[in-house]
This record gives C-alpha cells, structure tokens and sequence, in this order.
C-alpha cells in the first residue's frame, strides 16, 4: 500500500518499550506498535483524532450537572429536567444516519469538521438565547449540538479503529476515549461558574450559562478550523478493508472461513450479523443506563433522604470525582487489555455493576456512596469495547455499522425520564435499581453476544 504524502516527513517510529536488545547495536521487535500498520505510523492522527475526545467529553460532562441546577431554578421534577438528556441523545437518534451518510460521501475529515461546526453554533445559541430564560428554547439549542456530536462521533470514533492493526481496535478506542474521560471530568468543574453565579431574579435565573456556552462555541469553532487546515492520511474502503483484516492478498485466492480469525470478513448483509444488531442493543442499553447514573449523581448525594448528604453548590465536584473515577478506569481497562481479553474484562465489569447498584438503592450510608462511585470506575470500558465488538468483521459495512452504533446512543434519551420518574415517586435511591436489568444484558453480550458467527 502506497505511503499517504502526511508520513514522507514522518517514518515509523517505535517506542523503547516496543523493542528488547539481543546484543550490542542490535534490536528485535518483542511486541507489534498498536499505531503503526503497513510500516506507517499513525502516532500524530492518532492524537489529533483523540483531541476530538475532549471537545465532547466537555460538552457532556458540563451538561449532566445541569438537571438539578434547573430543577432548583425553574422548579423542575427529576423526570422533567432530564429531558437535557431527551434532546441531547434524541438528537444522537435522529442525526447518526445523516451523518453516516455525509461521511460516506464525504470522507471522515469534512464530517469531524461539519460537526464541530455545529457544536460551536448550538453552544453560541444557547448563550444567545438564555436571556430569553426558555427552557424549551434550550433544548432545541442542545438538538443542535447533540447533531453536532453526533456526526462528529460518527467520524472519529470508527477512526481510531483504522489506525494501527485490526487486532488492537479495541485497545486504540479504549485510549482514545481516555481523554474523553479527562474531558469529563472538567466539564462539572466548569459547571461550578453556573452554580456559584446563579440568580434567582426572575427574568435572571438563565443568566450564568453564558460565559461558559459562548466560551465553548468559540473554542470549538476554532478547533474546527485548525482541523480543517490539518493533513490527515485518507481512509478510504481499501483502507477499511485493511484495518478489519479483510485486505484482499496479492493473488486473491486466499479466503480466511474461520469466524473466530481477527481477519475474518462476514460476507453477510448488514443486519445478518447477530454479533452487530445485538452490539447495537447492548450499547443502547450502556448509554441509557449511563445516562442515568451520570444525571442523578448529583441528586443522589444531595438528597434529602441520604447520609451523608451534601450541599448543591458542591454537586459538581461530586460529579467530577465520578468521572475522575471513569477516566481512570479506561486508563487502567486499555493497560488490563493487553493481558485479559476485551470480552471477558466487559463481562465481569458489567456482572460487578450489577452487584454494586442494589447496595446504592438500599440507602446504606457511606457504603452506598463508595458503591456509587464503584459503578462509575467499572462502567469506563463498556462503551468502547462494545463499539470495538460489533463493529468487528464487518467489512465494507463498517461506515454503515458505526453510524448505527452512534444512532443506539439515543437510549439515552429515553431512560432518564424513565429513572427521573421513579425517582420522583419512590425516593432517588430506589431510582438505581431501574438500570440493573440493562447491565444484565450487557454481561450476556460479553459472554456469548459478540462471538460471530459464520
């Protein structure tokens, strides 16, 4: 395969950990770089790629403190605040598809730009219009950036799959949404400017998302025109091909039957892959279920209910911590990886969760509070392992597969209400015993769900 003009300047290179001396000047490789494939190194896209991570790693962090900011300022239920949450993920629902195909069309670059694009435009409307003190004006604001980030996901996220060998997809996504955990956790401690500068002036109450909304718009409009001006190596379906280990060899005879192969290339439509439609269920179950624990955290610790409880003006420290939490369970799960097999490493995070969250609900005390943080570390790998596992063999369906698996995102838009209202009835507490069954399936994916079948 012909070296892409980005890398003339920049030859492989491999790191001193990659390589054990046999004698004097002399060096073998004792373990394959996960970034450089075909004699190409893919370090620097690799990175750009991953400072993608961090722009919505803000946009999400920062959000999921706001349910009980607006709660207390427009005296919302749970169940209603969390429509942040509907319109956020609904308009992961509705865009995926979209964006999918702009990026079939397209190429991968122009569609990581189109949605930083209208991520920078949602966060500039919504500092624009928060004077207007609507919060139904807000949510059309977060469906414009939740597009935004969903063809900005659509992009980037099967991109880290494509740069380096198909045998380390799963350890390159993992990295990559590692700084989208840091990026987590600074979101809430940017939240602190909207709760420590909140007014309960009527005509006032909207007034402090300001400054943060316009500061973000602005960045990411410039990061997306840095990014236009950066030189990214093209993928195209030859390179899809490659990096699923589908390449075709150099007389063509050669045919990998063995599904169990990490070259193996299904030759099945789409949908008649079981390990892709039952990835696409399992990761709308993780982001649902996500999307829940992550918006009531705060709730949670500032319960009226609970011992301990805390004040509201710290509730985004409690979040950051969560996420904290998060970030280094994906630092900790992509070094675990090189030693325990993805699978099963998803399989026994997802059975733990499902043991930690009735010790949350039964109100145990401080017990129940480090329970709660014990499910935010071991949540930290599902979704890019899932990812990683159904998009596995699929061949030239992999743009279309990944799209879908951005479109099951919207999951998230539906459960919150869900949680939200049995919380408003039956206390917060019993509220996280709804997302258990949801973990459930995870497990069972892990377990026997991702195997492909021939």
């Amino acid at each position: 395969m012909a070296v892409p003009h980005f890398f003339v300047h920049n030859p492989p290179v491999f790191s001193i950990l990659d390589a054990v001396p046999i004698q004097r000047g002399a060096y073998i490789m004792s373990k394959k770089s996960i970034f450089v494939k075909d004699g190409v190194n893919y370090t620097t896209p690799f990175m750009a790629i991953s400072a993608l991570f961090l722009t919505w790693g803000i946009a999400h962090g920062l959000l999921d403190t706001l349910d009980k900011n607006f709660q207390e300022l427009l005296h919302l239920k749970k169940w209603q605040s969390s429509f942040i949450q509907v319109s956020l993920y609904g308009a992961y629902f509705c865009t995926a598809i979209p964006a999918g195909l702009y990026t079939k069309k397209y190429g991968y670059k122009k569609g990581i730009i189109l949605g930083l694009t209208l991520f920078g435009i949602g966060a500039l409307l919504a500092a624009g219009t928060a004077p207007l003190q609507s919060f139904i004006l807000f949510l059309f604001c977060l469906l414009v950036i939740g597009a935004g980030l969903a063809t900005l996901e659509t992009g980037a996220n099967p991109y880290t799959t494509k740069l380096g060998p198909p045998e380390s997809a799963e350890r390159r996504i993992n990295i990559a949404q590692s700084f989208n955990g840091f990026a987590w956790v600074v979101g809430p401690l940017i939240a602190l400017s909207i709760y420590g500068n909140r007014s309960h002036v009527e005509g006032e109450k909207m007034i402090s998302i300001i400054l943060p909304f316009a500061l973000i718009g602005l960045s990411v409009l410039a990061i997306a025109f840095g990014f236009s001006r950066l030189k990214l190596p093209k993928i195209d379906e030859e390179d899809l091909m490659h990096a699923h280990g589908a390449a075709p060899t150099p007389g063509g005879d050669m045919e990998i039957s063995d599904p169990s192969h990490p070259a193996y290339i299904s030759k099945k439509p789409l949908w008649k892959n079981r390990h892709f439609k039952l990835g696409v269920a399992a990761q709308a179950c993780y982001v649902a279920a996500q999307t829940g624990v992550f918006s009531y955290l705060i709730n949670f610790v500032t319960d009226h209910d609970m011992h301990p409880r805390f004040d509201v003006q710290y509730g985004p420290y409690f979040l950051s911590l969560g996420f904290f939490l998060f970030m280094m369970g994906r630092f900790s799960g992509s070094a675990l990886m090189r030693y325990v097999k993805p699978p099963r490493m998803l399989a026994c995070y997802a059975l733990l969760v499902c043991i930690l969250l009735p010790i949350v609900s039964l109100k145990l005390g401080w017990v129940s509070f480090v329970a709660l943080y014990g499910v935010f570390f071991f949540m930290s790998i599902m979704f890019p392992t899932i990812f990683a596992l159904a998009i596995r063999s699929l061949g030239t369906h992999t743009k279309q597969g990944a799209s879908f698996l951005v479109m099951s995102v919207g999951g998230g838009a539906i459960f919150p209400p869900l949680m939200g209202y049995v919380s408003d009835i039956y206390g917060m507490a019993a509220g996280f015993f709804v997302p258990i069954p949801l973990f459930a399936f995870i497990a069972y994916y892990a377990i026997k769900g991702y195997k492909i079948k021939a």
